[in-house]
């Protein structure tokens, strides 16, 4: 219903998902890239922007930390769909886990230019409240050894430190040029 209000009014808009229901509303969504009154301050040239969401590529572990997402192959495959509908579309890595899913960063630009992204973007993981008991649990769980580790990247505030958070873009940054994907969205 919200894609309809926003075609109606001739917004442009960027949809941010781990689902593949985004595959039900395609043709809602050209016709807002079609009909979009795009923002000349903004700079862009398409009135639908597709991003699928991912932390990791490893079916297993997103079993553990996305267990109702759909796995990571079906969203590849739904952008590849959205892709073949001739969309503007590319991949969110975030969160990017630390220690777990950030050692895979290489594989996962090398994915996203297999599948035709149109672009790339990462961004690390951030631990607020009941949040952080709840992932601290699940890495007591699965990952014991990573605890220590996570309680001293995370010790002061909710995200990992700048110096963490920069590394990983310039990584990021780095592989995307190596693979020839754009990074970030404009």
């Amino acid at each position: 219903k919200c894609l309809e209000v926003i075609a109606k009014f001739k917004f442009p808009v960027h949809c941010l998902t781990k689902s593949t229901l985004i595959l039900r509303d395609l043709d809602l969504l050209e016709e807002i890239d079609k009909n979009a009154i795009l923002p000349q301050d903004l700079k862009i040239e398409h009135g639908t922007l597709i991003t699928l969401s991912f932390s990791t590529l490893d079916e297993k572990i997103a079993k553990i930390f996305e267990p109702n997402a759909p796995k990571p192959r079906e969203r590849l495959e739904a952008l590849q769909k959205v892709k073949e509908s001739g969309f503007y579309a590319g991949i969110a890595y975030i969160p990017v886990l630390p220690f777990i899913s950030d050692g895979q960063l290489e594989e996962m630009i090398k994915t996203a230019k297999e599948f035709n992204a149109d672009y790339v973007f990462v961004g690390a993981l951030t631990l607020h409240g009941i949040g952080k008991d709840l992932y601290y649990k699940v890495l007591e769980k699965y990952f014991p050894e990573l605890l220590p580790k996570y309680k001293q990247l995370f010790e002061r505030i909710n995200q990992p430190s700048k110096r963490y958070q920069l590394k990983l873009e310039e990584k990021a940054k780095k592989l995307c040029e190596r693979f020839g994907v754009k990074y970030k969205m404009l």
